[in-house]
């Protein structure tokens, strides 16, 4: 019977994800550290670091279901068409990756309690300067009202968390995305865990086994780096940080 793994902080590995305990479903190691080569050997294996407090171990899981979405199924409505198209919003990409992140932390800190703590911050602003991990920044006039961010390898986008202060500004956000790894020809958008939010956007469950499966076959050397533009969509991103 599988067994929480406890990782040396000094030395990257990780178990095989196929033996995540069932309880906690997903849990699969303590230990480690956030550094970039800790991250980026975790998503090229389907792990992602998740705890509460900075204070306590760092925890990785791999869960028995994923929710992902293949780039061009997303689910766009009529009414969110129209706001993509007229509501006199604007979109950047990587312009403010730091206040992205933090926006995120407090939004769910004022509706669940965060899990993006100081040092998982700190630790993905590092990762973006590595240029691995992005943004998406949504604009109303001056104003940052939403957006997302997540860890890019290979053809795959691994996506960590959204916000939004304004009415379907994370959706505006997400579209975009899907958009552009769509003509980057990437094959797979992990959205970690399904909720109804993402339901509603296409995002669907596919199980562990078969995630994995797609994640072997993802070339690493297809990575992306540096900061990510929308200059071939003509969009200008109105706002600063």
């Amino acid at each position: 019977m599988p067994s929480l793994a406890y990782l040396r902080p000094d030395k990257v590995g990780f178990p095989d994800p196929g033996l995540a305990l069932a309880e906690p479903e997903g849990l699969l190691a303590a230990g480690g550290n956030l550094t970039p080569e800790w991250l980026v050997e975790a998503y090229a294996l389907g792990i992602f670091p998740w705890f509460e407090r900075d204070e306590g171990p760092i925890y990785w899981w791999s869960p028995a279901e994923r929710a992902v979405m293949r780039p061009g199924t997303m689910r766009v409505t009529r009414s969110l068409s129209k706001r993509i198209r007229n509501a006199g919003f604007s979109v950047s990409f990587d312009d403010c990756f730091d206040s992205v992140i933090e926006a995120c932390a407090r939004s769910r800190d004022a509706s669940f309690g965060t899990w993006i703590t100081p040092k998982m911050q700190a630790a993905y602003c590092e990762l973006h300067r590595c240029g691995i991990a992005h943004s998406v920044e949504v604009w109303h006039a001056e104003d940052l009202v939403g957006g997302l961010y997540g860890v890019s390898l290979g053809s795959m986008f691994f996506g960590e968390s959204m916000f939004s202060t304004q009415a379907d500004a994370s959706k505006i956000a997400f579209y975009h995305l899907e958009q552009r790894l769509q003509a980057w020809d990437f094959t797979l958008l992990d959205c970690q865990m399904m909720t109804p939010h993402l339901a509603s956007l296409g995002v669907a469950p596919m199980v562990r086994a078969d995630f994995l499966a797609l994640l072997q076959r993802n070339d690493l050397s297809r990575t992306r780096l540096g900061r990510w533009r929308l200059d071939d969509l003509a969009v200008t991103p109105q706002g600063s940080c």
